[in-house]
């Protein structure tokens, strides 16, 4: 088991508090997550998780280790975790596909760590993801949303910044033209000057009717992108919340994220 399962295996359960209430799977969601159980072997690490989102940006929000990322995985079906409950999305169900199946249908993954390759160019990247067809998001169109890598498309991808290479993951993940663009912790270990000017772009892509689910730690960037703030404890939905709430309660941000808001 890899440190980051352990971490978000130890997680365990808070006792008597109030989770939100169940939603409706079939209400016409864009994304509907009913009763999502995870495990790393015995470890159980999500444990009931249900939450839908329709068109409007949605950010999760939490300490280390309490299963965001599995969340994320869990969504595109990325192993190790083994999953159950429901997972649907446009009405399909995803626990049990392919993770290239579910990518094809929509759901673009901006995974943490940005998982480059270190063989392949900025250029190849992109050209390895391209449809060939007529759609939104071709290389150049990446290119045109993110200038510095059509100045870096012969580097290797792991010879760019941080900041350059969470550019060329978040184009990887546009090239499949999603509906839905799921990213974990896109902001981390980048300078604030890059997290504003991506801060940006995100907002330029919900502007364009893309649908944004992002886990965060980094306050400042979940509650610039989302309004609605999903608080994740212990592997669970412990609560839901607004960015204008959670930004003004300092008592709520050491409580779920053990810091402040700057």
């Amino acid at each position: 088991m890899s440190a980051a399962a352990e971490s978000e295996g130890r997680a365990a359960p808070h006792g008597d508090v109030d989770f939100v209430s169940e939603l409706d799977p079939d209400d016409g969601s864009l994304l509907a997550v009913s009763g999502l159980d995870a495990f790393y072997g015995p470890a159980h690490v999500l444990q009931d998780v249900t939450f839908t989102m329709g068109d409007e940006p949605v950010a999760i929000i939490g300490r280390n280790g309490m299963g965001k990322t599995t969340l994320c995985n869990a969504i595109m079906q990325i192993r190790p975790a083994t999953t159950r409950g429901s997972i649907r999305f446009r009405g399909e169900e995803c626990v049990g596909r392919p993770s290239y199946k579910i990518a094809a249908s929509g759901i673009g993954y901006v995974p943490q760590g940005r998982r480059l390759f270190e063989s392949l160019t900025v250029d190849e990247h992109l050209r390895m993801v391209a449809s060939g067809d007529e759609r939104r998001w071709t290389p150049d169109a990446v290119y045109e949303l993110f200038p510095r890598l059509a100045e870096r498309r012969r580097h290797g991808g792991m010879q760019l910044s941080g900041g350059e290479q969470q550019m060329l993951a978040i184009g990887r993940a546009l090239l499949t033209n999603p509906r839905l663009l799921v990213m974990d912790e896109p902001s981390e270990g980048l300078a604030p000057a890059i997290i504003e000017s991506l801060t940006e772009t995100f907002r330029r892509l919900s502007g364009e009717g893309l649908a944004i689910l992002v886990v965060e730690q980094n306050l400042a960037v979940a509650t610039a992108l989302a309004e609605r703030q999903l608080v994740m404890v212990a592997g669970r939905i412990f609560t839901e919340t607004t960015a204008s709430e959670i930004a003004n309660d300092p008592e709520a941000q050491r409580r779920y994220l053990g810091v402040e808001r700057a």
